[in-house]
């Protein structure tokens, strides 16, 4: 165990987070939910739905501060958000929704960001003439481009089909690697999960906390189809060991 407060860690300890429902009763969402996740590490939580990683990520990311425990966040605290929707501002171009989150990145920083990420004949379009995927890629390019010490991204490929999923996955994972930031990922998919991150942590149901915490030492550029098989096998076996009832199916 690194001591508190080690640099460069993330460290997250909730140890209750409830919501008061409508019919007056406390509904208790997270306990005992702790991890930690070095400088450069990616985490994906995987879990089943409304177990309550949107509520850890607002929590992460300084959304809701009504709960018990404490964030130690990476350096500056510099945070990039990708949501499930782009969430673009229609009346701006590409470019300019991203220079709107990020003001002071330089002309050459955002000419590379766009070229990885395949946006650089679409600069000066503007939301409505892009498509889901291009969409996508710009709410990457506007979290990359503040330079966050954590990006933390909620389902960022939902409803992509396979083949383009995993293109913005690689050119996730590439962005990643050059620039070493700390990455939170929530995920349903588990082969996803598999090929972005190097720690899987895996969630029981709520009230939510950590299970098992799964880590996956091949580089994210050499793993193999075997590397992805035995990721499934360790996770099927950890969630039908733990908690038979969110175990993927097969």
């Amino acid at each position: 165990m690194r001591p508190v407060g080690a640099c460069g860690l993330l460290e997250v300890r909730i140890t209750r987070k409830a919501f008061r429902t409508a019919a007056g009763d406390r509904l208790l969402v997270l306990r005992d939910f702790a991890f930690e996740l070095g400088q450069g590490e990616v985490g994906a939580f995987v879990g089943p739905s409304g177990c309550g990683k949107t509520t850890m990520l607002r929590i992460i990311a300084g959304l809701d501060t009504d709960y018990e425990g404490s964030i130690q966040r990476l350096g500056s605290g510099k945070l990039g958000m990708v949501f499930q929707e782009p969430r673009l501002l229609p009346w701006r171009t590409v470019e300019q929704n991203v220079r709107l989150a990020a003001p002071a990145a330089g002309d050459a920083e955002l000419a590379s960001l766009f070229e990885v990420l395949e946006l650089t004949p679409h600069r000066q379009h503007y939301p409505g003439e892009l498509s889901l995927g291009l969409a996508r890629r710009v709410a990457l390019a506007r979290a990359f481009a503040v330079n966050p010490d954590l990006l933390i991204l909620d389902e960022p490929f939902v409803s992509l089909d396979d083949a383009l999923a995993a293109r913005l996955r690689d050119e996730l994972a590439l962005l990643v690697d050059r620039r070493r930031v700390t990455t939170i990922l929530v995920t349903h998919d588990v082969d996803e999960a598999a090929r972005l991150a190097d720690r899987l942590f895996l969630l029981a149901p709520r009230p939510t906390h950590v299970l098992a915490d799964l880590q996956v030492r091949a580089p994210r550029a050499d793993r193999s189809e075997d590397v992805i098989a035995w990721v499934r096998t360790e996770v099927a076996r950890s969630l039908g060991t733990v908690a038979p009832s969110i175990a993927p199916a097969p």
